[in-house]
């Protein structure tokens, strides 16, 4: 495949220049924080207008894939790969390469169905104008939803209401849908999604990459391991990061997973003294860890956008790429704009829609 060799190029220039730059790290995976979505409620309309997009060419299923028929197609057509990402001001030219990135590596493109989550309207038709083809429907967020739970962060990105819009997708969505694959905005997919669709979740409600030799304490507060540890009674909890997940929509309907989310959050927020700093993962962790499918390491290579303050350079952690997601606080674009890219942005730029 033409991408392989690409993306072996690319890695390889990195590589050697990481080589050459003693001040470029590699990362412990339990370092790598998700990033997250700066809601646009603050924002005016107008402010979506200085965004314009390159127009792609269309993309069209292989002979083998399933075909939909036009005229008579259907948000709840089985065959369908259900997939979800925030559309949003400040990650908008992320969103729009991790779709790119998706449709360019799918062999079945035209399959492919986005749910996109916004908080401010105006952006159907900058979608449209850019995916002409796509299939896909702009659902609305309403952040007073979530204001109230949110507590202060390391990170102000990670406060924002659009940020936790991924709680209630088994809500936002359409019934019919029972599967969905959350991805974060800071990333590009560089293999077949159809791959992590196909993912068997067993009897667990959600799948994600697992790091379970973290340090999973260093997540919640004194406070948290002195009054509330036994929540983790009877199971092993990882370390697992929210930008890259496939839900069971299903499961997640009967047990009530949003409202024990919320639960948590509240906790936090009420409680005398914290339980947690970070955003929205560690109520996923209160909820999920332990019981969690566990998905290839290969499907979210994150932690390239640095730590969460200065968002230095980083490395790969061994083994094969599906998928890179520059969590943390630096992002590729931003980066590449300034002239002070990192090595790894390069394999993100080709990805780029941005005119």
């Amino acid at each position: 495949m033409q991408w392989v060799m690409r993306f072996s190029g690319f890695l390889s220039a990195a590589m050697a220049i990481m080589v050459l730059s003693p001040s470029l790290r590699s990362f412990h995976p339990a370092e790598a924080i998700r990033s997250s979505q700066v809601d646009s409620y603050l924002r005016p309309i107008n402010d979506w207008g200085k965004f314009t997009f390159r127009k792609v060419p269309p993309f069209h299923n292989a002979d083998e894939c399933h075909s939909l028929k036009s005229g008579q197609f259907s948000v709840c057509d089985p065959s369908l790969v259900h997939v979800a990402i925030t559309l949003d001001v400040e990650y908008l030219r992320g969103s729009i390469a991790a779709v790119h990135s998706i449709l360019r590596h799918s062999r079945c493109p035209e399959s492919v169905f986005f749910h996109f989550l916004v908080s401010e309207t105006g952006l159907e038709t900058l979608v449209r104008s850019t995916f002409p083809e796509l299939k896909f429907r702009v659902y609305y967020f309403d952040p007073e939803r979530v204001r109230g739970l949110i507590s202060s962060s390391v990170r102000q990105a990670l406060e924002q209401p659009l940020n936790y819009a991924r709680n209630y997708l088994a809500e936002i969505l359409e019934p019919c849908v029972k599967r969905v694959i959350y991805l974060d905005s800071d990333l590009v997919v560089v293999d077949d999604i159809s791959k992590l669709w196909k993912t068997s979740l067993g009897r667990k409600t959600i799948g994600a990459p697992e790091y379970c030799h973290a340090n999973f304490t260093k997540y919640f507060t004194s406070h948290f391991w002195s009054g509330f540890s036994g929540v983790f009674s009877g199971r092993r909890p990882c370390y697992f990061n929210t930008g890259v997940m496939v839900i069971d929509l299903g499961n997640w309907r009967r047990s009530g997973y949003t409202r024990l989310i919320e639960r948590w959050m509240e906790i936090q927020k009420t409680s005398p003294h914290r339980i947690y700093e970070l955003g929205s993962l560690p109520p996923y962790l209160l909820v999920f860890a332990g019981h969690v499918a566990p998905i290839d390491h290969r499907w979210n290579q994150h932690g390239l956008g640095g730590d969460n303050v200065r968002g230095s350079c980083r490395d790969l952690h061994p083994g094969p790429v599906s998928l890179l997601h520059w969590s943390g606080s630096g992002k590729p674009w931003h980066r590449l704009d300034s002239n002070e890219p990192c090595p790894l942005d390069s394999l993100w730029s080709p990805f780029d829609l941005r005119n």
